[in-house]
């Protein structure tokens, strides 16, 4: 059974290697039974001696089955992290149940973080995305939105430029039900009191290529979490058309970068990197295709890792990335 052997595991609890681990269960059916729901937890505490027994006896003394569980403890540092996918049965383990009993684990281990989510049950992520001039990482957001691959519901779009009623843009968020507000900017105002007011119900904001800075006060007062997208040839070609200015100097690497926002300016803990190799045979459109195309994948794929509760902060300016 799943349990046992993750309780042989425990026998690595005092050692001062770094214990990176994952594993599966073999033994499930191959089609689970419809009436079971899938539930994620997210574990962050103290390191101590019977963590991972205690998080699978919590989930199979109430009938549930881990499908797959992810563990780091980092070298001399005592914390522990883990991340478990399970399934389990809604009526026998009751939502409301469910928090009880991770809320006692977390009691016992005075974890710092303790999060289950169960996709089917649990309201989708409330989130506003705002942009400026650029539409390639706006629209990848709303068609991932339309296709279902990006778990979220978008409570808005904000920009600080002005777009036509006969733009992509515009008419699919029309045909969605999607409010548009567009908050031109200047050096002196840049309208961040009705951001705010725009995006005080939302759970996270995106920023698709949003190139006004916000401002510390800005971050603070919205409480939550901030995803940003920029291209990866910071901190090189700084200011306007970065990418002409990188074609121009022939680099052979491009890339991008998805990370929390902090006061530092582009300088908040990183979700997702991606790279791709340029050439000599890339003219200055293939090249900024190539960069924008890096964009678009890597703020997807960090809004689906952030939805997933695979992203726990660790450190000052890290994170872990199940």
């Amino acid at each position: 059974m799943v349990v046992r052997r993750v309780s042989q595991v425990l026998g690595l609890t005092n050692s001062n290697k770094i214990r990176n681990f994952s594993f599966k269960s073999l033994d499930l059916p191959p089609l689970p039974s419809p009436s079971l729901s899938h539930g994620i937890h997210v574990f962050h505490c103290p390191d101590a001696v019977g963590i991972v027994a205690k998080l699978s006896e919590c989930i199979a003394s109430r009938g549930g089955n881990i499908l797959a569980a992810d563990v780091f403890v980092p070298q001399n540092k005592h914390v522990f992290y883990s991340r478990s996918d399970f399934v389990f049965d809604p009526v026998k383990w009751p939502r409301k149940q469910m928090e009880e009993d991770f809320l006692k684990l977390s009691q016992a281990f005075n974890a710092t973080r303790s999060v289950v989510r169960v996709p089917a049950l649990d309201p989708k992520y409330k989130i506003a995305v705002l942009a400026s001039k650029q539409d390639h990482c706006l629209v990848d957001l709303l068609h991932g939105w339309q296709d279902g691959k990006l778990p979220v519901d978008i409570t808005c779009v904000i920009s600080n430029h002005h777009r036509d009623s006969n733009t992509h843009v515009i008419r699919f968020l029309e045909r969605h039900g999607i409010p548009y507000h567009c908050l031109s900017t200047t050096n002196e105002n840049k309208r961040e009191g009705e951001i705010l007011e725009l995006v005080q119900n939302t759970d996270f904001l995106v920023l698709a290529r949003y190139m006004q800075i916000l401002s510390g006060n800005f971050i603070r007062s919205y409480g939550n979490d901030i995803i940003n997208i920029h291209h990866g040839l910071l901190p090189s070609f700084k200011g306007g058309h970065p990418s002409k200015q990188a074609f121009g100097a022939g680099v052979k690497l491009i890339g991008a970068t998805s990370h929390f926002v902090s006061e530092e300016l582009d300088s908040g803990p990183i979700i997702e990197q991606m790279v791709e190799r340029v050439s000599h045979r890339d003219d200055l459109q293939s090249f900024v295709q190539k960069s924008e195309n890096l964009e678009k994948q890597c703020l997807s794929k960090a809004i689906r890792s952030y939805c997933e509760l695979r992203v726990l902060p660790y450190e000052i300016k890290k994170t872990v990335v199940f």
